[in-house]
C-alpha cells in the first residue's frame, strides 16, 4: 500500500469512527439495531453521563437462562452476522471454536462489570486499539450489534421482550463505545507492524529466539509484550514479550516456547525462517520500571518469562551505573523451570551478571518430593527475605504468578510491590497470562488469540 494510499484510508477510518461515536452517544438507535434498543436509554459515552449498569445487570441476569448458554446464543450471532455479511467471513479464522470462546468470556466480562464501569471503559478502550490490527472497522460493530439482536431473538424465542433485548444492547454498546474511542487515540500509529524475521535460532525441540525487524519504527517499554500473527495462521494472534531493547539495527526479539499443536507458537517454532514475514501488534503491558529509584527488586520468572526480565535488566543498567547514590540497589533474579534442561540463554545471562555487581541470579529447577515446582520457586523467593520497601516483577504461568504473589505477600511484601500482568480472575474472566511468557489478549469480536 503506498503512504498515499495509507493517508486514505486513515482518514476513512477517522471518518466512521467519529460518525458512529455521534451516532452512538445520541439518543437515537444504533445503526442496524432494532427500534428502540437503546432509544431513550440515557446511554452516554465513557466519558459522558455514567451508564446505570446495575439495572441492566440485574435485567440481564434475571433472564440470563433464556439465552443461555452463551456458546448456542454465540454460534446463532455469527450464523446471522455471516448471513447477513458474507464479506465478514474472510476476516475470521477459518476454525471459530477459540473467536467464540474468546467472546463468550468478553460477555462475561462485560455483564460481571457493569458495577463497575470505569474496569469496562479501561479495559475494552484497550481493546478497541488491539483490535486495529485485526482489519475491524467502526461500522462493522453495527452489523455485530444487528446479528447479535437477531440471537436474541431466536434464543428467547416466545419469552423474549424489549427490555431484555434493550439492556443486552445497552451493555454491548458501552464496551464497544471505548474500543472506538480506544480505535481513536491510536489512529496516529499502524494498526499492526508488518516484520521480516532475520533469525531463527532453535534453543530445544519446542524452543525458538526469534529476531525480527519491523518496517517501521517500533516502540515499547521494557517489559512490555506484543501479539504476533504468523503467516501460517491469518486472523491468528498470540502475545509474546519482547526480549531486551531494540538493537542497532532495530531488530526485535522473541522467546517462543511450542506447547501444542497447530497454534501460533508451533508455527513460529517449526515452520520459521529467516526471511519469513510476521506482523506485530501494539505494544501494551503493566510489567514495566517507574521513575521510582530501583532499591530492592526481587525478579521472578518461569521458563520463558525470561524474556520480560531480560528487557528489564537492559533497561535497569542505565539506571544502575556504579554511583554513590545507587550503591545500595540491589537486584535478583529468580528463574525458573522444570529441570536444568529447560534452562537456556544461559551464557548471555552469566556474562551479564559477572560484570554487573548489583545482580544475583537465582536458578530454581525441580522441586522436594511432595512439593510443586512452582512451590520451589515460590519457597526460593521468600527465602531472601525481601523487604517491606522493596518490589517484585514476575513473568509466567497465571499458576506460577499466583503461588508467588502469595507467598511475597504472606512474607510481608505490601501486595501494590507486586507487579505482573492481569491474571484471569474465573473461568469466565477475559483471558490473563497464559502459557509460559505472558497475556493472552482478549479478542471481543474478530481474530483470536490461541493456546499455545
Amino acid at each position: 500500500m503506498s503512504a498515499e494510499d495509507g493517508n486514505y484510508h486513515a482518514l476513512l477510518a477517522r471518518h466512521d469512527a467519529m460518525r458512529l461515536r455521534r451516532q452512538m452517544l445520541s439518543s437515537g438507535a444504533f445503526p442496524g439495531a432494532s427500534s428502540g434498543s437503546g432509544s431513550g436509554s440515557g446511554l452516554r459515552g465513557p466519558a459522558g453521563q455514567p451508564y446505570d449498569g446495575v439495572a441492566d445487570q440485574r435485567t440481564i441476569m434475571r433472564d440470563l437462562d433464556l439465552v443461555a448458554p452463551f456458546e448456542e446464543l454465540i454460534a446463532h450471532l455469527y450464523q446471522a452476522l455471516f448471513t447477513r455479511h458474507p464479506s465478514l467471513r474472510s476476516l475470521f479464522p477459518a476454525e471459530m471454536a477459540f473467536q467464540q470462546a474468546h467472546l463468550a468470556r468478553a460477555f462475561w466480562y462485560l455483564l460481571e462489570h457493569l458495577d463497575r464501569p470505569e474496569e469496562i471503559t479501561a479495559t475494552f478502550t484497550q481493546l478497541g486499539r488491539d483490535h486495529r490490527k485485526l482489519g475491524v472497522r467502526p461500522a462493522q460493530y453495527a452489523a455485530f450489534e444487528t446479528a447479535l439482536c437477531e440471537a436474541l431473538r431466536i434464543r428467547a424465542g416466545e419469552h423474549w421482550t424489549g427490555e431484555l433485548e434493550q439492556a443486552w444492547v445497552r451493555m454491548v454498546r458501552f464496551g464497544i463505545t471505548a474500543m472506538v474511542r480506544g480505535a481513536e487515540a491510536a489512529l496516529h500509529e499502524p494498526p499492526c507492524w508488518e516484520a521480516t524475521v532475520t533469525a531463527h535460532r532453535l534453543c530445544g525441540p519446542d524452543l525458538a529466539v526469534l529476531r525480527v525487524r519491523p518496517h517501521e519504527t517500533f516502540r515499547y517499554r521494557a517489559g512490555q509484550y506484543t501479539a504476533l500473527e504468523s503467516a501460517c495462521l491469518p486472523h491468528t494472534w498470540r502475545p509474546y514479550y519482547l526480549a531486551g531493547e531494540p538493537g542497532r539495527d532495530g531488530d526485535l526479539e522473541f522467546h517462543v516456547r511450542c506447547t501444542g499443536p497447530g497454534g501460533v507458537s508451533e508455527a513460529l517454532v517449526r515452520h520459521t525462517t529467516a526471511g519469513d514475514r510476521i506482523r506485530l501488534g501494539p505494544p501494551k503491558g503493566n510489567l514495566v520500571l517507574g521513575e521510582e529509584p530501583a532499591g530492592e527488586l526481587h525478579l521472578v520468572a518461569w521458563d520463558t518469562g525470561w524474556a520480560a526480565m531480560k528487557a528489564l535488566l537492559q533497561g535497569l543498567e542505565g539506571r544502575l551505573r556504579p554511583a554513590s547514590e545507587h550503591r545500595a540497589s540491589r537486584v535478583r533474579l529468580f528463574l525458573g523451570a522444570d529441570g536444568l534442561s529447560s534452562l537456556y540463554d544461559t551464557e548471555y545471562l552469566t556474562g551479564f551478571e559477572r560484570s554487573r555487581p548489583w545482580l544475583t541470579v537465582v536458578p530454581v529447577t525441580g522441586g522436594t518430593p511432595g512439593e510443586g515446582a512452582y512451590d520451589h520457586l515460590a519457597r526460593a523467593v521468600t527465602r531472601s527475605r525481601p523487604t517491606a520497601a522493596g518490589r517484585a516483577l514476575l513473568a509466567g504461568p497465571p499458576a506460577m504468578v499466583q503461588t508467588v504473589t502469595a507467598a511475597l505477600t504472606r512474607a510481608g511484601l505490601p501486595a501494590e510491590h507486586v507487579r505482573h500482568d492481569p491474571l484471569p480472575a474465573g473461568p469466565r474472566d477475559l483471558p490473563g497470562p497464559t502459557g509460559n511468557f505472558g497475556p493472552a489478549g482478549p479478542r471481543m469480536f474478530q481474530g483470536q488469540s490461541v493456546p499455545a
